[in-house]
């Protein structure tokens, strides 16, 4: 029987074209989950550097990846750090730059607008070259198209495109989406998830929606042990 994939690879395939992103994240602040890949045909394993900007640990946001993501070539995190005072009358950063300029302001990180931790949910798709702000919030199965600038946080299982970036459409019905909240597929033990495979990637969702009302009917009855 063939192996299952490792998710402590760094190249899981012949191409090398993407890389497992947990494996190459030293950043404190970043964290990524099980099988998240990014895609870049030159150096992806240089992701941190190129596609996490501004990214100051010291100023305490930090930026959450679930598992399953597929994150294509360009994306881009923008940190909190980026951001520049908007409380006073000028936006300038006088405190960068030394001298009495540093003397007679307030440090510069303490001046920023904070707006939180960036936390994408699992299982979405982040199209080419996509700019992800500070502070927003993705959920879970969420496709977010090409070139678009995501600004304000997108529900799960949503289409969203555009600069800036908004819902387009869902991508399934209220009671399908619920279902699969509620499975959490991305955590099935390895064996079960390859075992889940032919439903995972089955297009005939009436028979996917009968599959998970009855594996959550199974588990959420009483008596039932996690498997």
């Amino acid at each position: 029987m063939s192996e299952i994939p490792s998710p402590d690879q760094i190249f899981p395939n012949e191409y090398k074209t993407s890389v497992f992103l947990k494996n190459v994240i030293t950043a404190p602040n970043i964290f990524v989950g099980d099988y998240t890949y990014y895609d870049d045909a030159d150096a992806p394993e240089l992701f941190e550097k190129r596609n996490v900007l501004f990214n100051y640990p010291e100023f305490g946001d930090r930026l959450i990846i679930g598992k399953f993501c597929q994150i294509a070539s360009g994306t881009q995190f923008i940190m909190g750090s980026a951001n520049h005072r908007l409380s006073s009358v000028t936006t300038y950063p006088f405190n960068v730059f030394g001298g009495r300029w540093e003397e007679n302001t307030p440090p510069h990180l303490s001046q920023l607008p904070r707006k939180g931790d960036t936390v994408i949910g699992n299982d979405v798709w982040l199209g080419r070259e996509c700019r992800v702000m500070p502070g927003v919030h993705i959920g879970d199965g969420a496709i977010i198209a090409a070139y678009s600038v995501v600004a304000k946080d997108i529900p799960p299982y949503t289409v969203a495109g555009g600069n800036p970036c908004r819902p387009i459409k869902p991508r399934f019905d209220g009671e399908l989406a619920e279902l699969l909240l509620r499975l959490k597929w991305w955590d099935f033990a390895p064996e079960q998830l390859a075992s889940f495979l032919p439903d995972l990637c089955n297009a005939d969702l009436n028979q996917v929606r009968e599959k998970i009302r009855r594996m959550l009917e199974e588990r959420e009855s009483p008596g039932h042990e996690p498997s």
